[in-house]
């Protein structure tokens, strides 16, 4: 090899090994990470054999495991079916009023799941156990499912289809056996969304009185100061958890998307509903219904009716103002935490650039109760000066909401072509400098969208910010659970309006971009 040879190759190694003020600030919230893993294996090393014994196999724990099981399992399944069904319905029939229908049946999501629990539980206690949490949770969960299904319908390629009716399968054969399986990816990986949002979920099976490992957790913490049975618990929960987050991984690491030829994508043909046309539009109004309009209706009749009508007023502003700063603080350092992560998995390789690729998969799976915990946990043994300080919230925030941020950004990182930093350095200026100067500003766009994205997602987190908000520091979400969990149902309409007001934002946007990107609007 000649020394010209060599020189380039030497070159191309070093400009692709990570400058070290990058691994050091992706080692942050690589390091946040690990906290949960870490105090759920502390606590259980404090706890001995005996103690780990003791508690994992008690029927209490075992009843709390079926709980969640169930409630888990049964959600997923009922959101696919349902999601599912009013995905083929609205792209691949000729049901009327199809563009209306494609943004109402997102709508749900406007509704954060503990404001619709609310709404439900309100109505009387019939809904306050587990089938009211199975069917309250399914239809604030189903357009996880059926926003990817509808895209993956609307971009498929038509060619296996047809050469499925060619063989003489019918319409019912060609859509188990053809169409299913084209739209798996999607539909698993919205199904592992919505499993894992279910092993996380606090606030609306607290508000819809369901014991499951989240409310087990809460209470053994911050009602018996149990911190023993506490991390068991949450040691299960996190294994429940990161096997679904390691599921997601895996399938989403699998998908492949098949094309029969070049070129265009080929709309499919419209499937004539015929007499069935009425039952469908009950059947899409009844569910919109379920899912949209008992939450609105109920919080429009609380605010106007009850005894506790008005009683909650005077804190309004002050919630806003908490949700506002806390909210706005923990987008920022969530974007900050971020960006080294997106950089380093989009522009270098080697395992910690595979891991920081991967890493918004594991945080997806780690439930705001134990990140919750873990931080308490460390904040009092090694650095008690934060304890109870908006700066550990603030953290949990950060961890909580890395995947959207990343996933926010990336889509920026990647259109900045490396080239311009190597140009950048090879007149002089450093790994840093040519960051700041070329891929900051080309990238800001797409920072001021996750910083309003995030804004507007954690103004609606509720459980870490029950554990950890100071003294005195209240937010909306804490005070629609606050009012509720005293039956105060008046007084909780007014920050539950504006939670759905705030949460119908992102939603509107995000469903009129999706829309617009396939020409459907």
């Amino acid at each position: 090899m000649s020394l010209l040879a060599l020189a380039g190759v030497l070159r191309t190694l070093k400009t692709s090994l990570p400058p070290w003020w990058l691994i050091a600030t992706a080692l942050i919230p690589i390091a946040l990470i690990a906290l949960p893993l870490v105090y759920v294996i502390t606590s259980a090393t404090e706890a001995g054999w005996s103690g780990i014994r003791d508690e994992l196999f008690r029927a209490y724990t075992l009843s709390l495991l079926t709980n969640t099981l169930v409630l888990a399992i049964s959600v997923t399944l009922g959101a696919s079916v349902i999601g599912i069904a009013v995905a083929w319905c609205v792209e691949r029939t000729d049901l009327p009023g199809r563009r209306a229908w494609r943004v109402i049946a997102s709508l749900p999501l406007a509704v954060p799941a503990f404001v619709s629990s609310f709404a439900w539980s309100s109505m009387g206690a019939q809904f306050q156990n587990m089938a009211g949490a199975i069917l309250v949770l399914t239809l604030a969960s189903y357009p996880l499912v059926y926003l990817p299904v509808a895209a993956a319908l609307r971009g498929m390629d038509t060619g296996f289809e047809d050469v499925s009716r060619s063989l003489g399968r019918g319409p019912w054969h060609t859509f188990f056996f053809t169409i299913l399986p084209q739209a798996r990816p999607a539909l698993g990986g919205g199904a592992l969304l919505v499993l894992s949002h279910m092993l996380a979920e606090f606030g609306a099976l607290s508000l819809l009185r369901v014991q499951t490992f989240t409310t087990a957790i809460f209470s053994s913490y911050e009602l018996r100061f149990d911190n023993v049975s506490a991390a068991m618990q949450a040691g299960v929960l996190l294994l429940l958890a990161l096997f679904a987050a390691y599921t997601e991984m895996r399938m989403r690491a699998g998908t492949r998307y098949s094309r029969v030829g070049k070129g265009t994508t080929r709309h499919p043909g419209l499937l004539a509903l015929g007499r069935a046309t009425p039952w469908v539009l009950l059947g899409q109004t009844v569910l919109s219904i379920l899912a949209l309009g008992v939450p609105i209706v109920a919080l429009g009749y609380w605010l106007t009716v009850g005894n506790s009508a008005g009683a909650g007023l005077d804190g309004v502003w002050q919630a806003v103002w908490g949700s506002g700063t806390l909210s706005i603080a923990g987008a920022i350092v969530t974007t900050l935490l971020a960006i080294p992560l997106v950089l380093l998995a989009t522009r270098f390789s080697g395992r910690l650039a595979q891991f920081a690729d991967r890493l918004p998969y594991i945080v997806h799976g780690l439930p705001g109760l134990v990140i919750a915990l873990a931080l308490v946990y460390f904040s009092i043994h090694y650095v008690p000066a934060i304890y109870q300080s908006v700066l550990v919230l603030i953290l949990a925030y950060a961890v909580l909401a890395l995947p959207m941020a990343q996933t926010a950004l990336r889509a920026s990182v990647v259109l900045v072509p490396p080239k311009l930093e190597e140009i950048s350095r090879s007149l002089g200026r450093g790994p840093f400098r040519a960051f700041v100067s070329v891929t900051l500003p080309n990238i800001a766009p797409g920072i001021g969208a996750a910083l309003a994205l995030l804004t507007l997602e954690l103004m609606r987190e509720l459980t870490a910010t029950l554990m950890l908000a100071p003294t005195n520091v209240v937010t909306l979400a804490t005070e629609v659970w606050s009012h509720t969990n005293d039956a105060e149902y008046a007084a909780a309409a007014p920050f539950a309006a504006l939670l759905v007001l705030v949460s119908a934002v992102p939603v509107y946007v995000f469903t009129r971009r999706t829309l617009e990107a396939h020409s459907i609007i």
